[in-house]
């Protein structure tokens, strides 16, 4: 009778040191149901709390690959990271998106994410504050971004996010005529000019729709009365007074750029 009491002793203390490692704070977590997890990242998002709603769809991706919410958990995460400001992490999972669901009904907005998070400089406080003129700088993500967003276009030419991506590429292309004729202008000023007309035919020829064409064109009429090539000045000339004839033109400005049509435009479960 000793030995029973003794035996069921034992077992109530073997449950309740099971339960107080289960409670403890430093012990392992206890796994939760797919829906859980993904219930609390849409309320996350709801409430703008990206990392926490990163942290909760990771978990569906590590823990449940395969499982009902799988394959939305990682459409989300593109727009978790992009809104998190972690646009590296974005265009991987975009990319990773297209590798494994190429068929998927949301394909058309990974190719979108995929092009918008390859460049996103402009958006931040710095530029905002400094109005800084980003086509002095480095853009090599900028035409990387307009390279994707215009394979975006003609793969989804009728995706709901084509219009924003137009958009998009209207300032980029623009943003990358600029940064040739900068280089242009600098060439100029030590008399490279040759040089400098390279930039501004490049401009001409493979970004015809810019607002920089007429700035391209008086870079090419600069050019080459410097060089004294009388023939080419002169075809210029006539083609800056059969489009400009005032020799002046009011260059269109860019339509500020807003992140904010993002909010809500994520894809949807297609549970």
């Amino acid at each position: 009778m000793k030995y029973k009491n003794n035996f069921k002793l034992f077992f109530l203390l073997s449950i309740v040191s099971v339960l107080m490692i289960g409670c403890s704070s430093d012990g392992p977590e206890i796994e939760q149901p797919e829906k859980i997890y993904y219930d609390q990242a849409q309320r996350r998002m709801a409430a703008n709390n990206f990392f926490g709603a990163i942290e909760s769809l990771e978990a569906i991706e590590t823990r449940y690959p395969f499982g009902k919410y799988a394959e939305q958990a990682q459409v989300e995460l593109i727009y978790a990271y992009f809104m998190s400001s972690d646009n590296d992490a974005s265009h991987a999972a975009a990319e990773k998106f297209i590798r494994l669901h190429p068929r998927h009904p949301n394909i058309d907005y990974a190719y979108f994410m995929k092009g918008l998070s390859s460049y996103t400089r402009d958006d931040s406080l710095m530029v905002r504050v400094t109005d800084t003129d980003l086509s002095n700088r480095d853009i090599s993500g900028a035409k990387q971004s307009f390279a994707e967003l215009t394979e975006f276009l003609t793969r989804f030419p009728d995706s709901q996010y084509a219009s924003y991506a137009k958009q998009r590429n209207v300032y980029l292309r623009n943003m990358i005529a600029r940064n040739e004729l900068s280089a242009a202008d600098y060439y100029i000023s030590i008399d490279a000019y040759v040089a400098a007309i390279r930039r501004a035919k490049y401009v001409i020829e493979n970004i015809p729709n810019s607002s920089e064409n007429f700035r391209a064109l008086k870079v090419l009429r600069q050019s080459y009365k410097a060089l004294g090539y009388e023939e080419l000045y002169e075809d210029v000339v006539k083609v800056i007074n059969l489009n400009y004839s005032d020799g002046t033109i009011q260059e269109s400005k860019d339509s500020g750029w807003s992140w904010n049509f993002l909010r809500g435009s994520k894809p949807e479960a297609n549970n």
